[in-house]
């Protein structure tokens, strides 16, 4: 960032490598050793609760269990009759015992709200301090040029939260590469670009961008993530290879949605001063919105691979994408389909060939150490503008409201656009803050591409009729817009549960092996178990949980 132009002019071209390996070995790489997380109840302060609080009396057990962890041993291996092939269990599971540590708050609180959080109404603190002094020391600084030499080839694949993402291969190797502009100078529109309605993506601080940084390196050896590379400074005028594949991408854009806006400055606006953060990513294919579903195996796959991948994360560090829609998502060809006629296991998962990975951390949130009391989680705060949550521009918008609303009132009921217009609004547990832990929103986002994908299918249609009779249960837990008397997945763990005791998923899938001792994502606990601790805790007993919310404490 200190650097001033002359250096970085003065600097000689040079090539680009990309597709850098990880220095990780492939198998540490490909497993990570997830932690003991304590079961997330709420306790609920013994006080008197008044009639029109409208709590439910009747508590109802959730689906929500801990991720812990089991050795791979032959002597560990897991007992058949310990599986449940329902969801709907009769008799609740043991509570291991827990760290040390402030209490999580998931689910939906239907509680007295805990202390009000210091933020200031105006301009809250972030949650998420970070030290920005890595970003402005070291960090290499190139021209457009030296990003896009002569052979190599850049294509513009998509637009991110608040990055341009481009594709750039030579015969080295592909790369992927998130553009993220700094506060820097640009030029202004010009009167052309007024009249066609284009919106400047505003520049971001260090600040905004060292959250995802960190977390993409949280992630970067959790399967199902993309692996983190690098990331240096851009500065300077485009170059023409860059401004050729911005105008193809937003010309392909217009032809598919005329009344789609550019929200990006086109390059031809970069002075001399205008800064990029760039992050290096590895290729992970092409995102599912231009993917073509033509196999129900692609549906299975890509659902629970993705369902998978954040039951792991959430384990690992709490993680919560909230930003997951069919743009974030990358499908590639990794083998070929398995025929049906060639498969040696009934289970509905790993037959399609294709490797999926999750992009785009800007909005998310993640705590690495939320055993250790007094740490901060990683979160940005999307209170900070709300018209996310007013914008109906894009299917997904109405996630964003859902989310909202969740953290407001606690339920599944999703409140239109113009119910979010107060900041740092007072919900269920005080006013909001994005700091906390709710992985219900994962859930919403896995109903969303669950939808999506469904919505997009250019297959069979016998084959897609099949496969929703098949997925009829698990839909009715993920449906959004399902009664309150229906059951629902509080976390991506349920819905990996679930699939596992469905038979859809074996429990091998989800192990693997490595130098030391591996560790699964699910340990499975017996019904007297979690039983035992739930009478000794104080709580209810009831056969499911109906809709996210938490289960509540006996009255006093």
């Amino acid at each position: 960032m200190g650097r001033d132009k002359t250096s970085k002019m003065s600097k000689q071209p040079s090539l680009r490598k990309y597709g850098r390996q990880s220095k990780k070995p492939k198998g540490q790489r490909l497993f990570v050793e997830l932690p003991q997380t304590p079961v997330r109840i709420q306790v609920e302060p013994t006080k008197a609760m008044d009639d029109d609080d409208g709590l439910e009396k009747d508590t109802l057990q959730g689906l929500t269990e801990k991720i812990s962890t089991i050795n791979l041993d032959d002597e560990n291996s897991i007992p058949t009759e310990s599986l449940r092939r329902s969801p709907r269990r009769k008799t609740p599971r043991a509570t291991p015992e827990s760290p040390q540590i402030a209490p999580a708050k998931l689910q939906t609180p239907q509680v007295p709200s805990p202390p009000i959080s210091e933020k200031q109404e105006d301009e809250p603190d972030e949650p998420d301090a970070l030290d920005t002094e890595e970003s402005k020391e070291g960090l290499q600084v190139l021209s457009w040029p030296e990003i896009c030499p002569p052979g190599d080839r850049i294509v513009k694949i998509a637009e991110a939260s608040y990055a341009e993402v481009y594709r750039v291969s030579n015969e080295r190797g592909t790369s992927i590469i998130k553009v993220i502009r700094m506060q820097s100078p640009i030029k202004p529109q010009t009167k052309t670009q007024q009249k066609s309605g284009l919106v400047d993506e505003e520049p971001h601080s260090e600040s905004d961008l060292m959250g995802e940084l960190k977390i993409s390196e949280l992630l970067a050896d959790i399967p199902g993530f993309v692996v983190y590379k690098e990331r240096y400074l851009v500065q300077g005028k485009t170059c023409r290879e860059l401004l050729e594949t911005h105008q193809a991408f937003h010309k392909k854009l217009k032809r598919q949605d005329p009344d789609r806006l550019q929200f990006y400055p086109s390059p031809t606006r970069y002075l001399d001063d205008t800064k990029f953060l760039v992050v290096e990513l590895g290729d992970a294919g092409i995102a599912l919105e231009d993917f073509k579903l033509e196999s129900t195996d692609q549906l299975w796959d890509i659902f629970f691979h993705v369902a998978i991948a954040l039951a792991r994360a959430e384990a690992h560090i709490e993680f919560e994408h909230r930003d997951l829609h069919e743009g974030n998502l990358c499908i590639r060809n990794a083998g070929e389909p398995i025929p049906p006629e060639d498969r040696d296991r009934s289970s509905r998962f790993g037959f399609s060939g294709l490797e999926i990975t999750i992009l785009d951390y800007g909005l998310s949130r993640a705590h690495a150490d939320y055993e250790v009391e007094g740490s901060q989680p990683i979160a940005y705060d999307l209170e900070r503008d709300l018209s996310i949550f007013t914008s109906e521009h894009a299917p997904q918008c109405e996630v964003y409201r859902r989310m909202r609303s969740f953290l407001l009132r606690g339920d599944r009921v999703c409140l239109p656009p113009q119910s979010h217009k107060k900041a740092y609004e007072a919900g269920v547990d005080g006013p909001i803050t994005w700091a906390q832990h709710e992985p219900y929103t994962n859930v919403l986002w896995l109903a969303y591409i669950y939808q999506w994908m469904v919505g997009h299918f250019k297959g069979l249609k016998k084959e897609l009729n099949a496969f929703k009779r098949t997925t009829k249960e698990l839909w009715a837990y993920l449906n959004p817009d399902a009664d309150d008397s229906v059951p629902g997945f509080g976390s991506a763990s349920d819905v990996v549960r679930f699939a596992l005791e469905s038979g859809w998923i074996e429990e091998d899938q989800l192990m693997g092996v490595r130098e030391e001792i591996e560790k699964s994502i699910l340990s499975i606990l017996t019904s007297e178990e979690w039983g035992k601790a739930a009478e000794e805790e104080g709580y209810e007993e009831g056969p499911i949980r109906r809709s996210p919310r938490r289960r509540q404490r006996k009255a006093a």
